[in-house]
């Protein structure tokens, strides 16, 4: 077999399962949703039924064949519901949701398919989060001028009456329904409430409001906490926050100019974005997705939007713990994780750092080829943070 046919083989790498090496970005996603079946969102043999009926580098068949397995759970899950089997139905909705979510990624902001999916993803979500004990609430949390940011609060089953809680943010293409998979789950079984958010730029507040990014995510971030701290519910002296890749500067940010928050997570080092896409153009894979969540008409545009997201002369403001958590093999770039933390220390901010291995798995961007890795090592640290004795916590199934 020849060298170039030998490297155009789905194979493991460093980082994970690469499953069309010539579509480096498909096979990414496609990482992605694979990774996280073990967190409920999939089952292992629909991911590659879908996977086997693509075409690669084909963006429609992507869609196509994500949303019928995704439909196929949503419709399961009714079905099941309407005979009394609720685990199953709210596994089925589960799986549906992050389906969906990976149905709609690679279609074009306009395209009237991606709001359509969009819409179907949130409410398989709905009808497994609310039925879970204690049941999630769907919340608008009040941001500016009139305008609302769509949210999941829920509260552990295991965490007593007043708990801690831990606002979860995305990045540039995750959203409120993915982070369940990301930092949700592991928080509640580790008696943790969750707040998680589509902030500016994400989710709902970018598809139905047409709201941007913005690099001061301290405003978004101060709104969540106000909305916290109304509750008898919260431990409003123990309110944490991560966010994941373009959110690991959002947390940094947020964490330096944001007195309120007890512990900060960047699960993903970003230093400064600008110098990262200044000499990407439109032909970029993710320039379309750039452009939209930037309010840009080009990614010269966006890159100069970028300017002020970087967190030099800013990060030293921290004052809570901080942990940066980093694929050791993240396929978006490993070089500014050391920058991050070296100038944290520098500032005498109580950093954390720790780099996923490519023998411990984990090593992909944001974990996502072990997501349950990465709740293990962020949500763990973040018990300990706050105290938490895990030997007092009941353990349930799931």
């Amino acid at each position: 077999m020849s060298t170039e046919k030998q490297a155009s083989i789905a194979r493991y790498e460093p980082f994970g399962w690469h499953h069309w090496p010539d579509e480096f970005f498909m096979s990414y996603q496609f990482r992605r949703a694979l990774g996280e079946t073990q967190e409920g969102g999939g089952a292992v043999s629909e991911v590659f039924q879908a996977a086997s009926r693509m075409i690669p580098g084909d963006d429609d068949s992507w869609h196509r064949e994500w949303f019928h397995i995704a439909d196929r759970n949503d419709r399961r899950g009714d079905e099941e519901f309407a005979r009394g089997h609720i685990r199953t139905a709210m596994n089925c909705w589960l799986r549906a949701a992050d389906y969906f979510r990976s149905a709609e990624f690679w279609l074009a902001a306009d395209d009237p398919r991606r709001m359509a999916t969009f819409e179907r993803c949130e409410a398989a979500s709905k009808k497994c989060f609310t039925r879970l004990t204690p049941p999630a609430e769907i919340v608008e949390i009040p941001y500016e001028n009139g305008v609302t940011m769509p949210a999941y609060f829920i509260r552990s089953a295991n965490g007593g009456p007043r708990q801690p809680v831990l606002i979860s943010v995305g990045g540039l293409d995750s959203f409120k329904d993915e982070l369940w998979f990301m930092t949700g789950r592991g928080a509640l079984q580790r008696g943790i409430s969750v707040l998680l958010v589509d902030g500016p730029g994400q989710g709902g507040t970018l598809r139905r409001h047409k709201i941007p990014t913005r690099y001061d995510y301290e405003v978004p971030i101060g709104r969540c906490i106000d909305w916290l701290e109304k509750r008898s519910d919260v431990d409003a002296s123990r309110i944490a926050l991560s966010g994941s890749s373009l959110g690991g500067y959002y947390a940094g940010r947020a964490g330096a100019m944001e007195p309120r928050l007890a512990a900060c997570i960047s699960h993903g080092a970003m230093w400064d974005v600008h110098e990262r896409w200044k000499t990407r153009d439109d032909s970029h894979k993710l320039a379309g997705h750039i452009k939209w969540v930037f309010g840009a008409k080009s990614m010269a545009e966006a890159a100069e939007i970028a300017r002020p997201f970087k967190l030099e002369g800013v990060l030293g403001n921290m004052k809570c713990p901080y942990l940066i958590l980093h694929g050791g093999h993240d396929v978006l770039g490993v070089e500014t994780v050391r920058t991050v933390y070296d100038y944290a220390i520098s500032q005498g901010v109580k950093a954390t750092l720790r780099l996923t291995s490519e023998e411990e798995t984990g090593a992909e961007h944001c974990q996502h080829d072990n997501p349950t890795l990465g709740q293990e090592l962020m949500i763990d640290w973040l018990a300990d943070i706050f105290g938490i004795r895990q030997d007092q916590l009941a353990f349930y199934p799931g």
